[in-house]
Order: structure tokens, then C-alpha cells, then sequence
């Protein structure tokens, strides 16, 4: 049988493997030598020194070691919604607590996406969301498609980065892993690359819809915030708790307009200048 023990061992800079020298050392061991992903994507540690118990999940804002508490404001304006919540809350036009495709739609123009993008975003989330979201009130389809808030966890899909748990509350553990585990040159950013690699490796076995789900996540966060090909880790937590989507539709009433993002040519913008 091949040995294979010492093949990802992880090296400290003694020269000592990494699995003694936490053990001596009385630390929590995060690498085990014969499983060699658990050395290629190492989890934050020491976020108690700047987050207060990072493993429990918050019901009410999405917090970073930048932003221990979070966006205060923002939590504020939305007092009693879950992350979850707060993260669909721009498509809710009127505050019903209800998104019809024509929200969907408008709310995806109003972010700077062309029609054709905003009709397929439309299609995909409230053919796709809203009958799990109904499930809380009946087991018949709506025959609106509208997706509701109050019930949005249920529309939680496999192979995402399990930021949200199961009820919609947002782990601060599991964010900051997302950046420990992909941002290579430890530059508070995720490329294009960084991303896919995310998506790859979070993907659950015959979870073809979860795949597709997180890939058109993923490629519409991207699409709008990159900033030279770069997601910034505000941002991206600035999305959780969807306050990033009203700033940039306030962005756009500006005659400088929204300068992140690719714009898909609703706004006139592409790649960050204006050319329409």
C-alpha cells in the first residue's frame, strides 16, 4: 500500500511537521496529515481576538473582522429580518413581503443588468424560488411565481459557502473562511479564479441544481461589484446583507454612475468606464 503519510505534511518553519508542532504547542489541529485539502484550505483561526464568538450565527447582521458589528445603520433599518432576509429585501418593491417576477425584474434594471440579463435572472429565481418559499403556507404553486420573504430559508440550496445556516442567520466563522481558504496573496480580494475554486470546492455530489444555483450567484456578484477583476471583501459582505444593492442603485442616479462591476450595458457602463 502506498505511504502517503508524509506527502502533504505541512512544514513549520523549524523544519518540524506541522501536526507535532501544534500538538506541542496545545493548539487546535486544523491539518490531518493524510488528508492533504485540509492543507490547501486552512480555516481563520484567532477570529476571537476581533469577532465574539465567530461560530454562532447572528439573526440580524452580517459581520466581518473589518466590521466586527457589522453595518449598524443598516441592521438598524432592518431590525427583526434575518441576513437571509435582508439580502433579497431590494426586490421587495412595495414591502409586502412578497416578490413578483416584476420586481425581480426591475429591481435586476435598477442594479444596471440589460433587459435580457434581467429577464433571465427573473426566470431563473422566481421559477425556480418560489414554490419552496410557498411551502410555508401551502402546497400549491403560486400562480404569481412570487417569492416570499418571510419563508426565504427554505429556498436555501445545496453546494453554497454555508454562510447562511439552515434559518437564514449568518455565520461570521464561515465568511471569513471563504477568504483564509481562496484569497492566496492574502489581499482582502477574490479574483475571478479565487472564485470558481470556491464554487468547485464547495459543490455537493449529484447537486446539479445546487451547482447551477451557486454559478449564477457567484457570476452575477461578480459581474456586480468587481472592481480590476477583483471581489473586496467588504463587498462581498456588503451583499450578504444585501446594503451593497441599495448603494449601488443610489450610485447610479449619479452622474458618475456605478463604477464597479461590468454593467451588462444597462447603465452604460463596462468594466468600470461609461461608454454609452
Amino acid at each position: 500500500m502506498l505511504d502517503t503519510t508524509s506527502t502533504y505534511t505541512k512544514e513549520t518553519s523549524e523544519g518540524k511537521p506541522y501536526i507535532k508542532q501544534v500538538e506541542k504547542n496545545n493548539e487546535i489541529v486544523v491539518v490531518a496529515e493524510k488528508s492533504y485539502i485540509t492543507s490547501e484550505r486552512l480555516p481563520a483561526v484567532s477570529l476571537a481576538n476581533t469577532i465574539e464568538s465567530p461560530g454562532i450565527a447572528r439573526a440580524n447582521t452580517a459581520v466581518s473582522e473589518e466590521k466586527p458589528d457589522g453595518d449598524l445603520e443598516w441592521a438598524r433599518k432592518c431590525d427583526g429580518y434575518s441576513p437571509l432576509q435582508q439580502h433579497i429585501l431590494f426586490w421587495d418593491r412595495d414591502g409586502d413581503g412578497m416578490i413578483y417576477p416584476w420586481d425581480t425584474y426591475i429591481g435586476f434594471r435598477e442594479l444596471g443588468c440589460n433587459i435580457l440579463f434581467s429577464m433571465i435572472a427573473t426566470f431563473i429565481i422566481n421559477v425556480n424560488f418560489s414554490y419552496p418559499t410557498r411551502l410555508a403556507y401551502s402546497w400549491l404553486p403560486d400562480p404569481w411565481f412570487r417569492v416570499y420573504i418571510t419563508s426565504i430559508h427554505k429556498a436555501k440550496h445545496g453546494s453554497d459557502s454555508g454562510v447562511y445556516d439552515p434559518e437564514g442567520r449568518f455565520v461570521p466563522q464561515l465568511f471569513e473562511n471563504l477568504f483564509s481558504k481562496r484569497d492566496k496573496d492574502r489581499d482582502g480580494a477574490l479574483t475571478l479564479r479565487e472564485l470558481f475554486q470556491l464554487m468547485h470546492g464547495h459543490r455537493c455530489a449529484a447537486d446539479p441544481f445546487g451547482w447551477f444555483a451557486a454559478l449564477f450567484e457567484w457570476g452575477t456578484t461578480w459581474l456586480l461589484v468587481q472592481k480590476d477583476s477583483n471581489v473586496q471583501k467588504e463587498d462581498l459582505r456588503a451583499v450578504y446583507d444585501g446594503s451593497l444593492f441599495w448603494k449601488i442603485r443610489e450610485a447610479r442616479k449619479t452622474p458618475a454612475g456605478w463604477t464597479q462591476g461590468w454593467g451588462l450595458g444597462g447603465d452604460g457602463f463596462i468594466g468600470g468606464k461609461q461608454l454609452l
